[in-house]
């Protein structure tokens, strides 16, 4: 059986990855959580005024008019009710509120998961896919997964090499075609190969392109179909890969490749390079799609789940 969370058997990772979380959101929290404290904690009275203010604050931080609207309706009613008597108790209601609205986007625990469970890789171009596949496999690896990764992204030389790089890297095998070849034959070939040769899991990259681009999109759904050949369920997991940095933008590119293929998670990468993390809420609440894994470094175990409480806590600098 294969889970979705972490393995809490290992304190010390846990703690080394839940500090990196927090260092990495340093640059959201600094735009998000610092300049609401600013404003929230210290106050004695919670008024129209103040929330009013606070509705500026998280749209700015790009948790989006849907998300900001519901965390506002809520805390409004909570003032109606007397129920927050001053600064300190509305930061505490907004941490809730932040929690319920992520909460969906926790990823569902995965029961028995089949032999080979292929994971179709998709995202424009500059988001860190082929990095994020590589840092992937690692992971599933480093679960006792036997992993196959497919070349698909023939568009782009680079991307060949650089998958074989993560490939030769970690011992785990390639499946690679010419420069230009089809990419729905690249995949075909790897997933014929992962069931004949019995590989737990089967990351396939794709080339990147625009969620404008139709044309483009269709040759993706072209490689659904052919993998369909082979396994009807093919592929069993299609993840959108984000770039954190491109805010509100996000909720386009989402939209666009959901509506095209089906998504059935995010990954989001260069969360540590970014002031907008918080468009992690608009796109839950607007699309609540879950978020399988985010991204807070460069480094090969800087990509871990995620999870909707610690990721809240380390945006609002909360001790875990």
């Amino acid at each position: 059986m294969f889970s979705f969370k972490r393995n809490t058997e290992a304190p010390p990772t846990e703690t080394s990855w839940l500090s990196k979380l927090k260092k990495g959101l340093q640059r959201t929290r600094a735009q998000f959580t610092e300049s609401l404290a600013n404003l929230v904690l210290g106050k004695k009275v919670v008024d129209p005024a103040l929330l009013e203010e606070l509705e500026t604050r998280l749209l700015l931080a790009d948790v989006g008019v849907a998300a900001t609207q519901q965390i506002i309706d809520d805390l409004t009613a909570r003032v109606k009710r007397n129920q927050l008597a001053d600064g300190a108790a509305l930061f505490a209601a907004l941490r809730e509120d932040l929690m319920a609205i992520l909460t969906p986007a926790n990823p569902p625990a995965a029961g028995t998961l089949p032999k080979p469970w292929t994971i179709l890789m998709v995202g424009v171009n500059g988001a860190g896919k082929t990095t994020t596949i590589g840092k992937l496999a690692h992971y599933f690896q480093g679960q006792g997964k036997n992993i196959l990764l497919a070349a698909g992204d023939t568009f782009r030389a680079a991307a060949v090499e650089q998958l074989q790089a993560w490939g030769e890297r970690n011992k785990i095998a390639v499946v690679t075609q010419g420069a230009g070849a089809d990419s729905a034959a690249v995949i075909y070939d790897a997933l014929q190969a992962a069931f004949a040769r019995g590989y737990d899991i089967l990351l396939a990259d794709t080339a990147g392109r625009l969620h404008t681009q139709q044309h483009l999109l269709e040759e993706l759904k072209k490689v659904k179909r052919v993998m369909q050949k082979i396994d009807p369920n093919a592929p069993n997991e299609t993840w959108l890969v984000l770039d954190a940095g491109i805010g509100q933008n996000a909720l386009m590119q989402v939209r666009q490749f959901h509506q095209a293929l089906g998504l059935t998670g995010l990954v989001l990468t260069k969360l540590d390079g970014t002031a907008k993390g918080g468009i992690v809420f608009a796109i839950t609440k607007e699309l609540g799609l879950p978020i399988r894994y985010i991204g807070v470094g460069e480094g090969i175990e800087d990509l871990r789940p995620f999870v909707a409480e610690e990721f809240v806590d380390a945006l609002l600098g909360n001790e875990s």
